[in-house]
């Protein structure tokens, strides 16, 4: 079965994962009863003002508060007040949000509800330095992380013990109030703990284990940073906590539902989805070796599916920078898959952040086909060498294959489809 256009249902697998992550949506079944006192809602990430506005919409009593988002993902609302702030890279904007977030929740009475509305980004966005440390100390240890391929999950430890506000710390503010905190997930694993550094969870990580992930990436400065960790003072609340034993955690979207969604609409078409997981980790170009090898495994062998199927997974991979060129995660994946199929007939594929950034570049992601390599060659550009720049965006931009979507005002983390074409 040949497909009549395979970059168009490649591109409606993407809107139907976004749409289903939507806080429209996926908000307001959540919302908790009323309290007897106030109802403070505060809360970060891509998505949290759109997660405010879907309160309003929903709540029908009287609301308050305040959440941050990136620049650009500000959506109106009447009674919470939204701030818009930098990521990856926090910025002072955020710093004083979270400030004023952090005295919101310590306002509340036993009384009142704390409506926490998190998702992707929100670490970023509410940088709260620890007593001792600045927002300078905090940023230079972020542009760090970000380069040195260390997980999302490694990169929050480290961000909830240089805090005031992660790990817990926002929760335990709160008490003795209700807190109730709807989570939207970018993360592989869904860990509450692992959202935007859990600012109203339980941390089970400790100042050791921040100290040896900086070690693991020889990131050695700032000084005022390194001498926090080793300082330990101050843990973040453990689990069994009793200052957040009255919180309740719900996960109003995931990455697995999104990729359900994808899945749907590939059934419809008549196209097998084979979902290989939800929380794939890894270095972006092995991961694509990886998934080039499974690619070829359906085109040659009808394993695990025989074509026309699509590969669906999510997650976050990582990429190393080494090079100086432009282009983030989703584009360093296509780049090493292209170069890993080799220009195989009958597979093209699609990766991109469902925020609709990529990195730090104003793509969401890009697509690739069997001549996209023949493409690239015939425009003078060498796959291989871009490659070797981290300049996924420099060849796809040449190619006019990037996929810019805009801010998409949710967050569920990393969505990749490979399709393979059957024959005729």
């Amino acid at each position: 079965m040949t497909i009549a256009d395979p970059r168009q249902l490649l591109l409606d697998m993407l809107e139907a994962a976004i749409a289903s992550a939507q806080p429209a949506l996926c908000v307001p079944p959540h919302l908790p009863k009323r309290p007897k006192g106030r109802t403070i809602v505060v809360g970060g990430g891509k998505a949290s003002a759109a997660m405010a506005r879907a309160v309003e919409d929903a709540w029908d009593g009287p609301l308050e508060g305040l959440v941050v988002t990136q620049h650009g993902y500000r959506v109106a609302c009447d009674r919470i007040e939204i701030v818009e702030a930098s990521h990856p890279v926090p910025d002072t904007a955020g710093e004083a949000a979270a400030r004023r977030i952090l005295d919101l929740a310590s306002s509340a009475g036993p009384d009142d509800l704390v409506l926490c509305l998190i998702s992707g980004g929100g670490s970023a966005l509410m940088p709260l330095p620890a007593a001792g440390l600045t927002l300078t100390d905090k940023q230079a240890v972020n542009r760090a992380l970000l380069r040195s391929g260390a997980t999302i999950g490694e990169m929050n430890c480290v961000r909830k013990h240089l805090s005031a506000i992660k790990g817990g710390r926002l929760a335990a503010a709160a008490a003795p109030a209700e807190v109730v905190t709807l989570l939207i997930s970018d993360v592989p694993g869904d860990s509450p703990a692992v959202i935007a550094s859990g600012p109203t969870v339980p941390d089970p990580t400790t100042f050791a284990d921040a100290r040896a992930i900086l070690e693991k990436y020889a990131i050695a400065e700032p000084d005022a940073a390194v001498a926090h960790l080793r300082a330990a003072g101050e843990e973040t609340p453990k689990p069994g906590d009793p200052r957040l034993a009255g919180g309740e955690t719900i996960l109003v979207a995931t990455p697995q539902m999104a990729l359900e969604a994808a899945a749907s609409v590939a059934r419809r078409r008549g196209v097998t989805p084979v979902i290989l997981g939800d929380a794939v980790e890894g270095e972006a170009r092995e991961v694509a070796k990886v998934h080039a090898a499974i690619a070829r495994q359906v085109a040659r062998r009808g394993q695990p599916s025989p074509p026309p199927a699509v590969l669906l997974s999510g997650g976050e991979t990582t990429v190393t920078v080494r090079g100086k060129g432009r282009g983030g995660r989703n584009a360093e994946f296509l780049l090493a898959l292209a170069v890993a199929l080799d220009g195989a007939p009958g597979i093209f594929a699609l990766a991109a952040d469902t925020d609709g950034i990529d990195g730090t570049e104003d793509n969401a992601g890009a697509v690739i086909a069997p001549d996209s390599l023949a493409r690239a060659a015939a425009a003078g550009l060498n796959a291989k060498a871009l490659l070797a720049d981290n300049d996924g965006y420099g060849f796809f931009a040449a190619l006019d294959d990037l996929v810019i979507t805009g801010p998409t005002l949710t967050n569920v983390n990393d969505f990749r489809a490979i399709l393979i074409q059957g024959k005729d």
